[in-house]
């Protein structure tokens, strides 16, 4: 659990921040410690899997040699992992139902998810922005390539918008404007991601360029597994990250409909998107020698921005 919530501080802008409230705090924690459980899964990444396998009932054994070296996972993982996601979702199941009907309920067996229980009561959090975490991660498992933008939008539906939603759940904001706003601003940082963490997905087999935009740039696999970028990789980079840019510019008014922390805290969420990108553009859209990452103090100016002007 404590290796799992570690990995907050790797992120582009603070998951918790101290500003706001600790009740916010703790619960924003909770989702993250839960996404980043979920995720952990679906890449093989979990610190003691066969561990979580025995926690969450799960009777699929895991891979008898798990592979440290990069690259697609194996049949036997993917069954694992699948599993794994499965129980999963029966241990969200019995949060929802501990939730309800207290002590009479099987609670939840993982310790991440046992935390959720406390904050879907006093939030009344429905089920589905946390199903849809866990269905992103079984998309992972067999789609590896994504043949349109509207495509990968699509997975971002599942794999980042939730959490936008959560957030505004947690502060007691939910409009269908504001939704539809932070959905576009989630979207956008999950395409930052994409951008940034090319060499990384591809290690695990994964790319999440479209393959109508590599086609466009005249770009292959091959290219994308060289050491650095060259000049079409770098074209298709920067295509891709003023697709980000318009994702987040079209949700960032999402910062002016809200006032006090949640301002604050939604400033810096949609200026760690911005700021991500200017990282790339000053690394010349070359992603693949290495991971390009926002400058904090560039990072604060722009939230400071954004949170006075409201978008």
């Amino acid at each position: 659990m404590g290796q799992t919530l570690e990995k907050a501080g790797a992120e582009n802008f603070p998951v918790a921040p101290f500003f706001v409230p600790a009740a916010w705090r703790e619960d924003l924690m909770r989702v993250y410690g839960f996404a980043r459980l979920v995720d952990d899964t679906g890449d093989g990444d979990l610190a003691d899997p066969a561990g979580t396998a025995a926690l969450l009932g799960v009777d699929q054994p895991p891979p008898a040699t798990p592979s440290d070296q990069p690259g697609p996972p194996t049949p036997q993982e993917v069954a694992f992992r699948l599993a794994l996601l499965d129980g999963l979702e029966r241990d969200l199941d019995r949060v929802f139902e501990t939730a309800l009907h207290g002590g009479g309920a099987d609670r939840p067996r993982h310790p991440l998810l046992r935390a959720l229980v406390p904050m879907v009561e006093r939030r009344c959090l429905t089920p589905e922005p946390f199903r849809r975490l866990i269905e992103a991660n079984r998309v992972d498992q067999t789609t590896a390539r994504y043949a349109t933008y509207d495509d990968l939008i699509g997975y971002c539906t599942l794999s980042a918008d939730p959490v936008g939603r959560l957030v505004l759940a947690i502060a007691g904001t939910s409009t269908p404007e504001r939704i539809a706003l932070s959905d576009a601003v989630c979207s956008g940082l999950q395409v930052v991601e994409h951008v940034q963490d090319v060499a990384e997905d591809l290690s695990r087999g994964r790319i999440y360029l479209p393959t109508e935009d590599l086609d466009r740039f005249g770009v292959t696999e091959a290219d994308l597994a060289a050491p650095s970028a060259n000049g079409a990789v770098r074209e298709l980079i920067a295509f891709e990250v003023e697709r980000a840019r318009t994702l987040l510019d079209r949700g960032a008014p999402l910062v002016g409909t809200v006032r006090g922390r949640l301002r604050l805290l939604l400033a810096g969420f949609t200026a760690g998107g911005y700021a991500a990108l200017a990282a790339v553009e000053d690394a010349g859209y070359d992603v693949l020698a290495r991971r390009a990452k926002p400058d904090k103090r560039r990072l604060a100016a722009k939230a400071a921005a954004i949170f006075a002007k409201g978008r």
